[in-house]
């Protein structure tokens, strides 16, 4: 009896201890919160920069003045929650990615011009807001000369948004400030209101203990990414009654809408660039998202002057016309529509799963056919959280279901009513059916690295670190993250919606299938009169900018009236007629493997090794050859009931180009222009040669006689795949901004 008494304190002592043990863990007791790292580089050598500017001057036409310079306006460091996640050891992490490790990477690694920090506003709390701001200026310190640096850096948030239906989603967008002073920038980083800052300020949100102590060895850092949810989860609120201006700097504050970002930003006498980006990515995007809503007048679409093209989360260039859900009349009920040609909806994948599964149990043909059309309804139902309608589903089960197959570098179940042709083609009407609003973008690219990496894109390496690739180490921890038991019944089984409501977080979405369309990121060039901060921020908001897949390509497009007076990219001209266009293109260096001498000597061979992965931008002198020039002609809507399809010429016009080193010129008209009577907008692409790309073919599909895939292998960013690059040749290309033309008729000089 005494022995029995004796186990039972002691096993209540040990529960004890375990319960104050969690406890301590998970409300973050144990961790400390990390900080914004220390700088080691100092500024590039002048000579460097000077060199930097002699090879595009090189390549630049006769006459023109106006430098090009190359940057990132879109970097995450682990004061973003998904980048400490993929920090994790445990998703293959290599530890912390402080604000400091972006600026020496910027500066040497990737040898950019300028660069923006773009942290989720939905993580910051007043401290890292602060240790951000700090870390920046001294980041911009380095420069020898500010008024000619050798990089700007630059401060801003993310305003990540997700909406649970399409009615609700207005993306993500990135908020950049062009000056560094308190007063210059928002007194705090502005989140969205919806699911990303739920998920973070919810008390349940954080590490499990078990995982500190199966990573032992690790356990410190995994107590600090407790520490650093709870240090957020502790800010208060503010009070959303009260105008931004007026309230206090250490609460958390958050905007609704497109509109409220805005506003909230003019209350502080604030006026950034405000920059949408991941468009068509449907990883958080719910089918049947489309821009027609964002150009209301309360979302405020004149205050979003540029839109990201293409970042390491893809492309979000093109438009199709396919649709991955349909709805009822009364919009409520979403509906499965056919697969074409090129598109098979993931919903009707969902179907043919559930029938493959239950045909293959002996089943009878009509039982099998209505589970499977349960299935694609409930798939249609279901948002991004479709493939739940599968139980115990894999992810090389959907093959090429939800993709854009014929887009480059597609963004993940690629949304086309929230492409960049759909936008620019839509207007927005009156009651009456005059026109009230369109999108009037100028185009950039950039990295959205959450790895501290800006300009990820010179070379095609080090997938762990240049590109988005992560997931768990081991089998053992895929539960955290994902549901992975199968169901009994899993030729039949589906998630009921009030299933479906209980799930939050990485569970409802596809996350394992999504690493096969990480990419480097892309680059923004500017066209400036200097290098001052001055010089590129006035670059940036009048649109003469242009975005590449990565590389440092060349790319004029320039517009002369018949008058003889020349407009640049991203200009909009009032004309009777097209007038002549000019475009002029020319390839990126070809990279030496490893790094320059002066980045080696400037950071250190240690610290080369931690964030460059000993790999740096370390140009040739042999440029990439331009293959081809195209067209992309857009005409806008002029009545609310005209078909997009019908509005996109892609391509409009396509130039064969020289296979010279020196670059590819041409010029064009549009001899339909003046006789349509009709706006009209421009823009070029220039494709470059192919090199090898980390997921160039993001499914690698195993194919049949008649061209499907039967069997993808995925680029997995956990365990499955390792360490490689998954790498296959594909193109290259730089989309310059629009040149918009206004029609206006002819003035009759009788």
């Amino acid at each position: 009896m005494r022995i029995a008494v004796t186990i039972v304190v002691i096993l209540a002592v040990l529960f004890g201890a375990w319960q104050l043990f969690d406890h301590a863990v998970m409300s973050g007791k144990l961790g400390t919160e990390r900080g914004a790292g220390t700088i080691i580089g100092d500024a590039v050598p002048t000579a460097e920069i000077i060199g930097r500017q002699d090879a595009v001057q090189s390549a630049t036409p006769a006459g023109r003045e106006k430098q090009i310079l190359f940057g990132d306006l879109h970097v995450h460091t682990t004061y973003s929650t998904d980048a400490f996640l993929w920090a994790l050891p445990l998703n293959h992490g290599k530890g912390v990615h402080p604000v400091a490790d972006a600026c020496d990477y910027a500066r040497y690694c990737s040898a950019m011009d300028f660069w923006s920090i773009t942290d989720h506003a939905e993580a910051s709390t007043p401290a890292r807001w602060s240790q951000t701001k700090d870390s920046i200026r001294q980041c911009q310190a380095r420069a020898l000369d500010q008024a000619n640096p050798d990089m700007v850096s630059m401060i801003g948030f993310e305003w990540t948004q997700v909406g649970n239906s399409p009615a609700e989603h207005f993306g993500h967008k990135n908020v950049i400030f062009k000056d560094l002073d308190d007063d210059k920038v928002a007194a705090r980083p502005i989140a969205a209101v919806g699911a990303a800052m739920d998920a973070l300020r919810n008390n349940a949100f954080g590490m499990p203990t078990i995982v500190s102590l199966l990573n032992f060895e690790e356990r410190q850092v995994y107590w600090d990414f407790n520490t650093y949810v709870k240090n957020v989860q502790a800010v208060p609120l503010c009070d959303a009654a009260t105008p931004s201006g007026q309230l206090p700097a250490d609460c958390y504050e958050a905007a609704a809408t497109p509109g409220d970002l805005v506003s909230r930003l003019e209350d502080q006498g604030l006026d950034p660039l405000i920059i949408p980006h991941g468009s068509t990515w449907g990883f958080y995007t719910p089918p049947g998202t489309t821009w027609d809503k964002q150009l209301r007048p309360e979302h405020r679409p004149e205050a979003f002057p540029l839109v990201e093209i293409y970042s390491g989360h893809g492309n979000s260039e093109e438009y199709r016309d396919y649709r991955d859900v349909a709805f009822s009349e009364d919009g409520t009920s979403g509906l499965c529509p056919p697969k074409t040609d090129t598109y098979t909806p993931a919903c009707v994948r969902a179907g043919e799963i559930i029938e493959e599964r239950c045909l293959a149990k002996g089943v009878a043909a009509d039982d099998c056919a209505a589970r499977a059309a349960a299935a694609r309804d409930d798939a249609a139902n279901m948002g991004i959280a479709y493939h739940l309608a599968v139980g115990g589903e894999e992810p090389d089960e959907w093959l090429e279901s939800g993709q854009c197959t014929d887009c480059f570098l597609p963004a993940f179940n690629y949304r086309p009513l929230t492409s960049v042709q759909y936008g620019l083609a839509i207007s927005r009407f009156e009651e009456d059916g005059t026109l009230s609003t369109r999108f009037n973008w100028g185009f950039i690219a950039s990295s959205d690295n959450h790895r501290a990496r800006p300009g990820t894109g010179y070379k095609e390496v080090a997938r762990r670190l240049n590109t988005e690739a992560g997931g768990v180490i081991d089998p053992k921890y895929r539960k955290i993250f994902l549901d992975d038991e199968t169901p009994e019944d899993a030729y039949s089984h589906r998630r009921t919606r009030e299933e479906l409501q209980a799930i939050a977080g990485f569970q409802l979405t596809e996350i394992e299938r999504q690493s096969s369309f990480w990419q480097t990121g892309g680059l923004a060039a500017v066209h400036t009169e200097g290098r001052s901060r001055e010089a590129i921020w006035d670059a940036l908001q009048r649109r003469e900018t242009y975005a590449t897949s990565g590389p440092r390509m060349l790319l004029w497009f320039d517009h002369v009236d018949a008058e003889g007076d020349t407009a640049p990219m991203g200009a909009s001209v009032a004309v009777a007629d097209a007038g002549t266009f000019k475009v002029r293109a020319a390839g990126s260096f070809k990279q030496k493997p490893g790094c320059p001498d002066h980045a080696v000597s400037a950071l250190g061979e240690e610290r080369i090794a931690s964030i460059c992965a000993s790999e740096c931008y370390n140009p040739s002198d042999e440029r990439s050859v331009i293959e081809r020039i195209e067209i992309i002609r857009i005409r806008p809507q002029v009545s609310a009931d005209e078909d997009v399809a019908d509005l996109i010429d892609d391509p409009f016009l396509v130039h064969a180009c020289p296979l010279d080193q020196a670059g590819c010129s041409f010029e064009f008209t549009d001899s339909d222009f003046a006789a349509g009577s009709r706006d009209a907008l421009y823009y070029a692409r220039a494709i470059q040669e192919p090199r090898p790309t980390i997921n160039g073919d993001p499914l690698r599909c195993e194919r049949d006689e008649e061209g499907n895939c039967v069997k993808p292998k995925l680029c997995y960013g956990d365990w499955r795949t390792g360490d490689e690059d998954c790498t296959s040749m594909k193109d290259v290309r730089a989309w310059s901004s629009p040149i918009y033309l206004s029609y206006q008729a002819a003035i009759s000089s009788e």
